[in-house]
């Protein structure tokens, strides 16, 4: 990953894929223990980049990092699996919150940064901008879309191929809420993964792609993809850092959290982690590619977590 070195935060180790750390640390903490996390893949490059800074300054602790999207990671956290869940959309109050307390799972929801859903094509499908209601008729349940130009006579006449995230991905409720209209309503015909760097691949891999993912993961890759304006009925907006931290990439941009469980925060390891994220969370957002939390939104974060 490019954060690994990227993160100037006096740490000089590096996470191996296992997630233990790999060099000496330069901050000689006392900390130790395994901290688990799972959930949200928009969410991931943040906490893996935060990971390997933490482990750097703390050679004790070994955190481990995976991706079942925010709902798998729900699934594994209320079932005491997981220390920490990455989500790029709130708990679900009818779905999982039930289930969380059933199984006396108590937590805090922190946010950690801000994302934009990019949509993206393959260079050959040049696209410039998409309104919202174009992009509904592209995704919505029972669309037969199958070149943009049946949408509008401007655009490509171009076979299509759709990549996006699969149902237990935040990103497809969020998307799917804001655009079509109801959580979990979406055309079913399109190759599906929860990894967003799958949906990197097939986009960039087939000349009719198109898609839509963490706004990161453009970043990451942006020599391979187009990246598609949205108009939210104010006109085409690109999403940027300061377009989707102001919520001006509307409907969009969206709050990304973590949420710790009650019982793991109050192990000192778990909680400096927390800690660490909410004092270091422009540097880690910057090595991650990842859009910064406001001083606003950190200050709240901070006292979310009693810092």
């Amino acid at each position: 990953m490019a954060a690994c070195g990227a993160l100037a935060l006096g740490a000089a180790a590096c996470g191996d894929d296992d997630g233990s750390s790999s060099a000496s640390a330069s901050g000689g903490g006392d900390l130790s223990g395994t901290i688990k996390v799972d959930g949200s893949s928009t969410v991931a490059p943040f906490t893996q980049a935060a990971a390997e800074a933490f482990q750097g300054e703390n050679p004790g602790v070994r955190v481990t990092v995976g991706t079942s999207g925010t709902g798998g990671g729900f699934e594994k956290f209320c079932a005491g699996e997981t220390d920490i869940s990455d989500a790029s959309r709130p708990i679900k109050d009818d779905e999982e919150v039930p289930v969380c307390k059933k199984a006396g799972i108590a937590y805090k929801q922190i946010q950690v940064a801000n994302d934009g859903i990019a949509v993206v094509t393959n260079p050959e499908l040049a696209v410039d901008c998409l309104t919202t209601d174009q992009l509904k008729q592209l995704w919505n349940q029972g669309s037969k879309v199958k070149s943009l130009s049946e949408i509008d006579p401007k655009l490509p006449d171009k076979e299509l191929s759709l990549f996006g995230p699969g149902t237990d991905s935040g990103t497809f409720d969020f998307f799917t809420d804001v655009i079509n209209g109801e959580e979990g309503v979406s055309r079913e015909d399109y190759q599906p993964s929860e990894d967003d760097n799958v949906l990197v691949q097939g986009v960039a891999g087939e000349p009719g792609g198109l898609g839509y993912f963490g706004h990161s993961y453009y970043e990451q890759n942006k020599s391979k993809l187009n990246l598609v304006k949205v108009d939210g009925g104010e006109g085409c907006v690109e999403p940027t850092i300061e377009t989707i931290q102001s919520g001006e990439y509307t409907p969009l941009s969206r709050p990304l959290f973590m949420y710790p469980s009650t019982k793991a925060l109050k192990r000192p390891e778990v909680k400096a982690f927390l800690d660490y994220i909410v004092e270091n969370y422009q540097e880690i957002a910057d090595a991650s590619q990842i859009v910064a939390m406001s001083q606003e939104q950190a200050d709240k974060a901070k006292a979310g977590l009693g810092g």
